[in-house]
């Protein structure tokens, strides 16, 4: 089919360079035309595993052509279903911002109005539930000057892409969900994923625009509990001398528990959960309902990296320390920053006096733009040497294989928060929760 994908984030490339893969015609439409100018040269504009090499197979030069970017919005009309993939940020009451998604809605509508045949618009954005019902086709329908349903469908597919994971994510599903409040819609958007379904034998969820909104904050807001809950208990095996992982290890034997999301540790970020918790949480009580578990969640993870921190002063005085921070992005394997754990522990540190010497594999250049008064060490090893102290907070693979380079320290003195390393002769190590 003929795809246009409205946004070249991360969402949106990721989903245009899998479709291109799945043997779809993809246009990407983004009003960044250095984005534009990166993908249509072959290049994956955000750092995701298996995401350039898709792009180089189907975009570019030696591409096979099936992907393609674009600042103009009338490629669209050489299409027959677009995804809306525009960020959806966090206003400061933890709601979302709808204002980048209504402008696109709007300039996608004013478009199609000029289009003779139907045409169906799939939101992909996380959006909370009523946003595609309430706002984006009621725009879509004043611009095009059309009505939903009998000239143009709208149907909503909520992405559940992992960062660091989000190709593989793409082509094995755990299941895919379409909504959609008619079937013509509904219909073109099964065709859309039918050569998925069918590669990936993936479950397939059929319901209306609403549920489908729902689904997306309902999953992740059970993640982020479930992680939330792992990590309560572990702060409690902590006080009373026990290892959570082993304990956690039992516990996922039980398929009604299952063993993900069951390390413990200093907490979840990201551009997903947090902004996912909180919005579903602000919906409810605007709704009239203060749901109490998903608040006790936030609040347990935002105590996490204070914890971490309150280990550390149990060993060294922290004001006038250097202290080595290892991992800054949110999770392994990709270099995103936005909520990232590492952000607090490095301000509780700074407030108490310490200076903080950083190392991540890819993430220094977007925590320079979180991150004040910090020095950027270029290797992990070179981090540590003379450090009076050391906190992990991500748990990149290459640190598990440090071992010698604490010798470097001034003070072997390390908290990890991800259970990254084993403790060994010659360190003083806490573990956050074991």
């Amino acid at each position: 089919m003929r795809l246009s994908i409205i946004g070249s984030g991360y969402v949106g490339t990721t989903v245009a360079a899998c479709f291109a893969d799945l043997g779809h015609e993809v246009v990407n439409v983004d009003v960044d035309e250095d984005v534009v100018e990166i993908i249509n040269d072959g290049n994956a504009p955000i750092h995701e595993e298996g995401l350039p090499e898709l792009v180089t197979r189907h975009a570019g030069p030696e591409g096979t052509g099936r992907l393609r970017a674009t600042t103009d919005y009338d490629a669209v009309l050489d299409t027959d279903v677009t995804f809306l993939c525009l960020p959806t940020p966090q206003n400061d009451d933890g709601s979302i911002d709808l204002s980048i998604m209504e402008a696109g809605a709007s300039q996608l509508g004013s478009t199609l109005g000029r289009k003779p045949d139907w045409h169906t618009v799939v939101v992909k954005s996380t959006v909370v539930p009523g946003s595609t019902e309430d706002t984006i086709t009621p725009i879509l329908e004043a611009e095009s000057g059309k009505t939903a349903g009998e000239e143009f469908g709208v149907g909503m597919n909520p992405e559940f892409l992992r960062e660091g994971t989000a190709v593989h994510d793409f082509s094995n599903p755990d299941k895919v969900v379409l909504g959609a409040d008619d079937e013509r819609a509904l219909a073109e958007v099964r065709d859309v994923f039918d050569p998925l379904v069918l590669k990936s034998d993936a479950p397939l969820v059929e319901t209306d625009t609403r549920t489908a909104e729902m689904i997306k904050y309902a999953n992740n807001s059970f993640l982020a509990a479930k992680v939330s809950l792992i990590n309560d208990l572990g702060n409690v095996c902590k006080e009373m001398g026990v290892d959570a992982y082993e304990v956690a290890d039992a516990v996922g034997l039980d398929d009604r528990i299952s063993d993900r999301f069951l390390r413990s540790g200093v907490g979840w970020g990201g551009s997903c959960f947090p902004k996912d918790v909180a919005a579903i949480i602000a919906a409810a009580t605007e709704a009239g309902y203060e749901p109490p578990v998903l608040n006790a969640a936030v609040e347990v993870n935002d105590r996490q990296p204070e914890r971490l921190v309150d280990l550390l002063t149990a060993h060294c005085t922290l004001d006038g320390a250097r202290v080595a921070v290892l991992g800054l992005a949110f999770k392994p394997g990709t270099d995103d920053m936005r909520n990232s754990r590492a952000i607090p522990v490095v301000n509780s540190l700074q407030e108490r006096g310490a200076t903080v010497t950083a190392y991540d594999p890819v993430a220094i250049e977007n925590a320079k733009g979180y991150l004040d008064g910090v020095d950027y060490a270029d290797s992990a090893a070179a981090a540590l040497t003379d450090a009076d102290a050391a906190v992990i907070v991500t748990d990149w693979d290459e640190f598990k294989t440090l071992d010698e380079a604490f010798d470097r320290m001034a003070d072997r003195v390390v908290v990890d928060g991800r259970r990254v390393i084993e403790r060994r002769d010659g360190i003083t190590y806490e573990g956050l929760t074991w």
